[in-house]
C-alpha cells in the first residue's frame, strides 16, 4: 500500500471480515428457544449449537494461521470468506438439530482462515509502532464488539424472519466483505514454511473436543460418572501429550515455547479468561432474558447492545492509558472490573429490573473487556520477532475461541446442573406430573412450555418455581466467573511486572533506538 489511507481503509476491510465471522459466535444465543422448540433440543444439544462453531473455530485457527504462512493470508482469507458464505446457506437449510450442528461445525472451518489472517495482515502493512498500536486496538476492540452485537442482530433477524435467518444474513455481509478485500487489502508474500505438524493438530483437535464434550455432557452423565472423568483424563492427557510434543520438534504448529515468555503468556491467558467470561455470560443472559423475563428475541438482543457501546467507548481510550502507564494497571483493572460486574449478578433475582441492575454488570463487564483486550493483544504482537507475528496472531486468536468455548461449555454446565438437580423435586412439591417434569428437567425453555401448559390455577406457581431454580443455576455459574476473573486480577499484578521482550522484537528495536 503507497499510503497512508490506503492502510486505513485496508484496516477497514479486515475488521468488517472479522466482524462477520466474529458475530457468528453468538447471533445465534437469542434463536436458541425458538430453536429448542423446532428442534426438540435441551440444553446440551444448545451448547453444542453455540460451541461446534467455537470448537472447530478455536481447534483449526493454528492450522488457519499456518496455511496463511504459507500461501498467503489474502488468499486464505478470501477462501474463507467464500466458503463461509457457502456453508451459511447449508446451514439455513438444514432440518434437525445433527444436521444444524454438522454445519456450525463447518462454519468455524472457514472463520478459522478469516480470523488469523486479518490481524496477520495488520501487523504487515502497519510497520510504524503507534500506527500498528491503534490498528491493534481497533481490531481488538472489533472483536469484543461483534460478539457483543450478534444477540442484537440474531434478535432482529428473528422479530422479522425465521431462525434460519441467522444464517441468511452471511451471504450478503459475505459479498460486501470479498468486495472490500478485493478492492484494498493487499497481498502478502508467503515465506518459506516448514512441514505441517499433522499429528500435533490431531491431538489439538482431540484434545480440545474430548474436553468440551465432557464438560458439557458432565450434567447429564453425571460429574462422577466414568464417562465423565475418564473424559475429562483422557482430554488432558492428549493436551499434555500435545504440548509435549509441540515442545520437542523444530517446526510445531504451535511453538509453546512462546509461553516461556512471562508476558506474552499472561497476556494470552488473560484473554482466554475474558472471552471466557464474556462467552459465556452471552449465553446465560441470552436465555435469562428470554425464559425469565419474557422478553422476544430482539428485545432480549438489544438489551446486550450496552456492551458493546461500552466496549466501543472504551477501547481507545484502554490503548491510550496502556500506552501511558503500560500495559499492567489497564489489563489488571480490566480483569477486576469484570469481577465486579459479574459479582452485581449475584444479588439479582427473577424479579430483578433491567436499568436497576442488569445493565451496570454489563456495562462493567464490557469495561473489564475493553482494558483486558486491546493492550493484551498489543502486548503478545510486542512480545515476538518479526518472523513469529503470524504464529503470534494464531496464538492471540486461538485463546479468545477457546476461552469462549469453556466459557460456554463450563458456565453452561454448571447453570445445567444445578437446574436438572432442582428443577424436578421443586415441581415434584407442587404437584406437577412425572411426565412434565421430565419435560421441564431439558431445559428452562422446555420449563417454560410446561407452565404454559399447567392448569390456570397453578401455572404461575410452576413458572415462578422453574424460574427460581433457574436463577439459583445461574448464580451458581456466575460464581465461577467472579473468582475466575478476580484470580486472573492478581495473578496479572504479578505476572505482568518487569519488562521482558526478545531479541528483534518491536519493542526491544524501540528501546535500544531510544537509548543509542
Amino acid at each position: 500500500m503507497k499510503t497512508l489511507n490506503n492502510r486505513w481503509w485496508a484496516l477497514g476491510a479486515l475488521c468488517f471480515a472479522e466482524l462477520l465471522v466474529m458475530v457468528d459466535n453468538t447471533i445465534v444465543n437469542v434463536a436458541l428457544p425458538t430453536m429448542a422448540r423446532d428442534l426438540d433440543a435441551g440444553i446440551s444439544g444448545l451448547q453444542w449449537i453455540v460451541d461446534a462453531y467455537t470448537l472447530v473455530f478455536a481447534g483449526l485457527l493454528l492450522t488457519g494461521g499456518y496455511l496463511g504462512d504459507r500461501f498467503g493470508h489474502r488468499r486464505m482469507l478470501i477462501t474463507g470468506v467464500v466458503g463461509f458464505m457457502a456453508v451459511s446457506v447449508a446451514a439455513a437449510s438444514t432440518q434437525d438439530l445433527a444436521q444444524l450442528i454438522a454445519t456450525r461445525g463447518g462454519l468455524g472451518v472457514f472463520a478459522a482462515l478469516v480470523f488469523p489472517a486479518t490481524l496477520a495482515i495488520i501487523t504487515t502493512i502497519f510497520t510504524e509502532a503507534s500506527e500498528r498500536a491503534a490498528a491493534v486496538g481497533i481490531w481488538a476492540a472489533t472483536s469484543g464488539v461483534a460478539v457483543a452485537i450478534g444477540p442484537v442482530l440474531g434478535g432482529w433477524l428473528l422479530e422479522h424472519f425465521s431462525w434460519t435467518s441467522v444464517f441468511w444474513v452471511n451471504v450478503p455481509l459475505g459479498a460486501v466483505a470479498l468486495v472490500a478485500i478485493l478492492a484494498v487489502v493487499p497481498g502478502t508474500r508467503p515465506e518459506v514454511v516448514a512441514p505441517f505438524d499433522l499429528l500435533g493438530l490431531a491431538l489439538s483437535i482431540a484434545g480440545l473436543g474430548l474436553l468440551t464434550y465432557s464438560v458439557i455432557e458432565g450434567p447429564h452423565f453425571g460429574w462422577s460418572d466414568p464417562r465423565t472423568l475418564g473424559g475429562l483424563v483422557v482430554a488432558l492427557g492428549l493436551l499434555a501429550l500435545f504440548g509435549w510434543r509441540e515442545a520437542r520438534i523444530d517446526h510445531p504448529i504451535l511453538d509453546v515455547r512462546l509461553f516461556t515468555n512471562r508476558r506474552f503468556a499472561t497476556a494470552a491467558g488473560m484473554i482466554s479468561v475474558a472471552f471466557f467470561a464474556l462467552f459465556g455470560f452471552i449465553f446465560l443472559i441470552t436465555q435469562f432474558f428470554q425464559a425469565v423475563k419474557g422478553y422476544g428475541p430482539f428485545e432480549a438482543g438489544l438489551r446486550t447492545l450496552p456492551f458493546a457501546v461500552v466496549m466501543a467507548a472504551l477501547s481507545p481510550v484502554a490503548m491510550a492509558l496502556s500506552h501511558r502507564f503500560g500495559a499492567r494497571p489497564v489489563a489488571v483493572t480490566g480483569a477486576f472490573l469484570m469481577s465486579g460486574g459479574f459479582a452485581l449478578v449475584e444479588v439479582s433475582s427473577r424479579m430483578s429490573g433491567y436499568w436497576e441492575l442488569i445493565i451496570w454488570s454489563m456495562s462493567l463487564m464490557a469495561a473489564g473487556l475493553a482494558f483486558i483486550s486491546g493492550p493484551c493483544t498489543q502486548l503478545i504482537m510486542d512480545s515476538l520477532r518479526p518472523e513469529q507475528a503470524g504464529a503470534g496472531s494464531a496464538v492471540n486468536d486461538t485463546t479468545r475461541e477457546i476461552g469462549g468455548t469453556l466459557g460456554v461449555a463450563v458456565l453452561g454446565s454448571i447453570l445445567t446442573s444445578a437446574y436438572v438437580a432442582g428443577v424436578g423435586n421443586r415441581l415434584s412439591d407442587i404437584g406437577v406430573p412425572r411426565e412434565a417434569r421430565e419435560i421441564a428437567e431439558q431445559s428452562v425453555m422446555a420449563g417454560g412450555a410446561v407452565a404454559d401448559q399447567a392448569p390456570s390455577a397453578v401455572a404461575d406457581t410452576v413458572r415462578a418455581a422453574i424460574q427460581d431454580v433457574f436463577m439459583d443455576g445461574l448464580h451458581n455459574a456466575v460464581w465461577a466467573a467472579v473468582a475466575i476473573t478476580a484470580f486472573a486480577g492478581l495473578a496479572a499484578l504479578y505476572l505482568l511486572r518487569g519488562h521482558t521482550a526478545p531479541e528483534g522484537s518491536e519493542v526491544e528495536r524501540e528501546v535500544v533506538t531510544a537509548t543509542s
